[in-house]
């Protein structure tokens, strides 16, 4: 019987993607069950629950460490690595907390289960057990990564506070985040925090002219330039979810909790950041914007759990790439 050869080329090609699936393996749940005597995911939970009880401003911060991480090379745990040029030195970064917590989790890990759980999965999965700390409900992620040997501050390059939506738009889809996705992810300023440096350019000389951002709220530019006096030299921390911080706004402060107040607020231009305003104002974006404002609230948090489990699968290291790092800080010792 002859065999064509389209035929032979198919299952060349079958074989070889065989051979790369075994070779570098996949991301997937439950990655170490059977590799390790204890839970794992237990463990990073046990640890996470408590100290976001304790202290909410956890969550922002891991939130911030996953997107930075992942958006320079891949979700490798490179922001980790210390240097004196690594990426943590880089300016985008030198704001960046949680190193301590990954450090305590990482610790906790290594005596139950020593060198078989890398940094990378261990920044996703506290992150997740943060956001069902905070209200923002459990999901499953993907376990697998490995952890990156390269950490170079010349190479983070991570859209700012005041990116057109265009060229968000742009990174995000460069990363095989969809638009949608993009929205979604940056609900997570529902628990996050900027400071009155990052938004003076809005309250007071917004694009050079001397004056307040058009597309603000007037009650919301007045309560913040009270937070941020123009001449002050103090650099207050701001709330980027506005919920409940004004008269005419029913409900408590949510702040501290991950819901889709975020979108309820710069729907009716009380966006802190130049960037979340021009989400609910853009024409590739603020259909999106109005859906989750106006949906439910777990609707939202299924579409937000959704994107954080994309982005965590960001140029990923897998299979034998990369290294099972013993410190998050340090690549190991040959």
């Amino acid at each position: 019987m002859k065999v064509s050869t389209a035929a032979v080329a198919l299952a060349f090609a079958l074989v070889l993607a065989n051979f790369a699936d075994q070779s570098h393996g996949a991301l997937q749940e439950g990655f170490y069950k059977g590799k390790c005597n204890v839970d794992v995911e237990k463990i990073v939970s046990d640890i996470i629950t408590p100290l976001v009880g304790q202290k909410p401003s956890i969550t922002p911060a891991l939130l911030r460490m996953q997107f930075h991480d992942c958006f320079v090379n891949g979700c490798d745990a490179s922001i980790l690595l210390d240097g004196s040029s690594s990426e943590k030195t880089a300016i985008p970064n030198r704001s960046v907390r949680g190193y301590d917590v990954i450090d305590l989790v990482k610790a906790a890990i290594e005596k139950s289960c020593p060198g078989v759980v890398s940094c990378a999965d261990v920044v996703v999965m506290a992150t997740r057990d943060a956001v069902a700390a905070s209200k923002g409900g459990w999901y499953s992620v993907q376990t697998g990564r490995r952890d990156g040997l390269v950490s170079l501050a010349e190479n983070v390059n991570l859209p700012g506070p005041s990116i057109s939506v265009e060229n968000s738009v742009a990174i995000f889809n460069s990363k095989g985040i969809s638009t949608e996705d993009m929205v979604h992810l940056l609900g997570g300023h529902t628990v996050g925090v900027t400071h009155c440096s990052f938004i003076k350019n809005r309250l007071y000389n917004f694009n050079n002219t001397g004056s307040t951002d058009p597309t603000m709220q007037t009650e919301l530019a007045v309560s913040l330039k009270l937070k941020c006096p123009h001449t002050s030299t103090i650099d207050n921390r701001v709330d980027l979810d506005q919920g409940g911080s004004s008269l005419a706004i029913v409900g408590e402060p949510t702040s501290e909790i991950i819901d889709n107040s975020f979108y309820k607020q710069i729907v009716i231009r009380r966006g802190v950041l130049r960037i979340d305003q021009a989400l609910a104002l853009n024409k590739l974006t603020k259909d999106t914007v109005n859906k989750v404002a106006i949906s439910s609230n777990d609707n939202f948090l299924t579409k937000f759990q959704h994107a954080m489990v994309k982005l965590g699968a960001v140029e990923v290291l897998t299979g034998t790439q990369g290294e099972i790092r013993k410190s998050c800080r340090a690549i190991n010792k040959s």
